[in-house]
């Protein structure tokens, strides 16, 4: 704890030292605000609330928030300054997600993802994970933020520029900021992968080993890069002088893409996807995103009453790790790009079938768990104002730095979420000249009375719906606060980065009586070390019933928090 609070002072020395340069619009700097934050990490507030994994990012979306602005544009300037300090699971060459909900009532998803090339390269039995031939999807995020942007200028009357929402990035890669432990402990635990990766060792390391947590870190390049964008607008990123020099980047580096395919990208506005939960209802974004396999865990735990399990104990546990199960075997058959193949959604999401898979449930016995497992990382962004709008949003480069190569010299490192196509002939998820590919990505809203209640996300992949099913089942049926449920023992079923076995992952804190019970029952069991890294990293941001109270977290296990306007 000592640790964190040093790093987190010199986060806020970091950006007040840049509040020149983080400054948006014409307003001066001012003290950033962390009343209502209390000493575990819960904030609250009556003026709306902000979260993310990095405390400087969540700082400029507070600063937004307190200026008049609204959620979208907080988030989407929390985004922006995610891009620039968390590198290693957010970046302008990845994809992006949203949920919005507007003070008018109206509720929709953002899918920005980034489709295979009109050209497809020639592959042997697998698709590369690392280097220029896992570039084989184009980045949608910079259209996400640009969509939401507008829909904020056009709709809800937002006041902030394009180019003031992007300067507390520009500022934060020009002038530098804190290395965190977060990144830090990732590239330690990538080390032979990514000495081998020249431009990881060359823009993100120092003399070829992972700078030291709180070191400076600056991307010029990506500064450039960021200043072309807020003067040319996000558009450009895709057919403008900026994808010139992208296009050329990613074909110096050996990348399929074209400045065609990258003109051609475009993140969908899409209704979302709802289950119904307790008294209220779940959204999640549509296909080819697994949010509909967090809406059929849910919608098969509606089933039960959990009021009648201790929370924590091995009913518990079990209970939610057999939903899940359920769950995958659906996601892991059906879920893919919606213009490609049929994916029965209403039929997954519909009360019959989710009665079928709660009926296959067995309370004494494990099922068993042979599926493939999924990596990949991201982050969370939640926002909230007290104008009654509200933004949950996952933005990614697939793997930690993505690619793990630069698109030339934009200071763009590109993603490597076309890895996770198949080859497969007759797959869901076969690669096809413009096709998207499956995503883990599923921020969610929870509603009640058509007001948004709960905004939630996580990092973690395969882990997402399993995280979201912990903290949704801990906040919606137990009653927890959103600092109390992230601190939690989680689970994580399946294959890891660090475990190649297909075991039940549990935190140590769930203590030996569970752990017991659960092997009985026929879990394997592997044991996790308390609040640890690989657990994923959600946040969540609780509204009550009125619209004008807010609660807030980021989990202990990130680098992040919650802030109180």
């Amino acid at each position: 704890m000592e640790h964190k609070t040093r790093f987190a002072e010199m986060t806020r020395r970091s950006f007040l030292t840049a509040s020149g340069a983080l400054a948006l619009g014409s307003v001066a700097p001012m003290a950033l605000s962390r009343e209502g934050t209390d000493k575990n990490g819960l904030a609250q507030s009556t003026k709306g609330m902000v979260t993310s994994p990095h405390e400087l990012a969540t700082q400029a979306g507070q600063r937004v928030l307190q200026e008049g602005g609204n959620a979208i544009e907080a988030a989407v300037a929390i985004a922006a300054c995610l891009n620039v300090t968390y590198p290693h699971f957010s970046g302008f060459g990845g994809d992006g997600f949203m949920i919005i909900s507007d003070s008018n009532g109206k509720v929709r998803t953002l899918s920005g993802i980034g489709q295979a090339p009109a050209v497809l390269p020639q592959y042997g039995n697998s698709i590369p994970v690392r280097g220029a031939a896992s570039m084989l999807t184009t980045a949608a995020n910079v259209d996400t933020l640009g969509k939401a942007f507008d829909i904020s200028r056009n709709e809800l009357g937002g006041k902030r520029s394009w180019a003031e929402l992007l300067t507390p990035a520009i500022g934060l890669a020009r002038n530098g900021f804190p290395v965190t432990p977060s990144e830090r402990f990732w590239m330690d635990f990538r080390q032979k992968e990514l000495t081998d990766l020249p431009a990881i060792a060359h823009h993100f390391m120092q003399d070829g080993k992972a700078p030291e947590i709180g070191a400076t870190f600056r991307q010029p390049q990506l500064a450039d890069t960021l200043e072309t964008l807020a003067a040319r607008g996000y558009r450009d990123f895709y057919e403008g002088q900026l994808a010139e020099r992208i296009a050329r980047g990613l074909r110096e580096a050996g990348s399929p893409i074209t400045a065609s395919d990258l003109a051609k990208t475009q993140a969908r506005v899409e209704a979302p996807l709802q289950v119904a939960y307790r008294d209220g209802f779940l959204l999640a974004n549509q296909p080819p995103t697994q949010g509909m396999t967090t809406l059929e865990i849910m919608g098969i735990l509606n089933q039960f009453d959990l009021r009648k399990m201790r929370e924590g104990s091995a009913d518990y546990y079990h209970l939610l790790v057999e939903a899940v199960k359920q769950a995958f075997i659906d996601r892991n058959r059906y879920v893919a790009d919606p213009e490609f193949v049929d994916v029965p959604v209403a039929k997954l999401l519909s009360t019959e079938h989710l009665k079928k898979r709660a009926q296959a449930i067995d309370m004494k016995k494990a099922l068993a768990w042979p599926h493939v497992f999924r990596t990949g990382d991201t982050v969370f962004i939640g926002a909230a104002d007290a104008y009654g709008n509200a933004v949950s949003m996952l933005q990614t480069v697939y793997f930690d730095w993505g690619s793990g190569v630069m698109a030339g010299d934009t200071g763009i490192l590109w993603h490597n979420r076309g890895a996770s196509f198949s080859l497969k002939p007759g797959h869901p998820n076969e690669l096809k000249p413009g096709k998207r590919p499956f995503h883990t990505l599923n921020p969610g809203m929870f509603m009640q009375n058509g007001k948004p209640r709960i905004l939630y996300g996580t990092q973690g992949a395969d882990g997402q719906p399993q995280t979201l099913t912990a903290i949704l089942t801990r906040m919606i049926d137990y009653g927890l606060d959103p600092y109390t449920a992230l601190s939690k023992p989680r689970f994580l079923l399946g294959k890891t980065f660090s475990d190649t076995r297909d075991t039940l992952k549990l935190e140590q804190d769930a203590g030996e009586e569970v752990f017991a019970e659960l092997a009985k029952r026929g879990h394997e069991i592997s044991t996790l070390p308390v609040q640890s890294p690989l657990s994923g990293h959600p946040g969540a941001i609780v509204i009550d019933a009125s619209g004008k109270k807010f609660s807030g977290a980021h989990d202990p296990r990130s680098d992040g928090r919650a802030l109180a306007v």
